[in-house]
């Protein structure tokens, strides 16, 4: 277990620590994860006051859960602590009257449009109407979005303090980030506001000691490890 463990931990992603990179004078993203391979990405969007993203087509989908303030496009106000989902080919144009930051998941790119016309439009996911769902001692989930084709899916998790997932290997990978408290595995503590990547094959456990409320995006499942 020792050697699996050393062979794929997961990695610690210091939210504070990553500089801002300017998009436009008014919107600024931090990088914080990517893969090439899958063409997935992670990033914090900062929409200052009035930002405008002009009307463009998503080659390939986005999910992104609204952390400060609220953004709007022509299928309506995503707020904070709301999630919401532009499928490959949605097109649109994203305004932002008073901020907003964001944390996004992306897959693929985007180019410019000038119509929306027939394309997939975005989807809104509030949060507080998704019912928990009951799981392990001390823990439960919401099951917010599933794409049945990738097997990727995103769900909020709650710890209760002292609660722990045992030992366990990803088969495929998950992408946290924590919107309170602290989440703790080998690595090390993920405090709020900070994310956590777990690579295909890490096998580590999670805990939180004080509680912790975390955004979860994960391809494929988990293996429990006995013994």
């Amino acid at each position: 277990m020792a050697d699996a463990l050393s062979n794929a931990p997961s990695q610690i992603i210091s939210v504070t620590g990553l500089e801002w990179e300017a998009l436009s004078p008014a919107i600024k993203v931090k990088k914080l994860w990517s893969d090439p391979g899958t063409r997935r990405r992670a990033q914090i969007t900062r929409f200052e006051p009035g930002a405008t993203l002009p009307m463009h087509r998503h080659a390939g989908d986005e999910l992104l859960y609204v952390i400060e303030g609220a953004i709007t496009d022509e299928s309506g106000t995503v707020t904070a602590g709301n999630m919401s989902y532009r499928p490959n080919g949605c097109v649109h144009t994203v305004t932002c009257q008073g901020g907003a930051t964001i944390f996004a998941i992306i897959t693929g790119g985007s180019e410019p449009a000038t119509a929306i016309g027939d394309a997939p439009r975005s989807q809104t996911f509030v949060l507080s109407d998704i019912p928990w769902v009951e799981g392990m001692a001390g823990m439960r989930h919401k099951p917010i979005w599933h794409d049945k084709e990738t097997n990727r899916r995103a769900l909020l998790g709650r710890f209760e303090p002292g609660a722990k997932i045992p030992t366990h290997r990803h088969v495929g990978d998950e992408l946290i980030f924590v919107i309170e408290g602290a989440s703790i595995d080998e690595s090390g503590e993920v405090p709020v506001g900070d994310a956590n990547y777990r690579p295909n094959g890490c096998v580590h456990s999670v805990w939180a000691k004080n509680g912790a409320t975390v955004l979860s995006i994960v391809t494929g499942g988990v293996e429990m490890i006995k013994g």
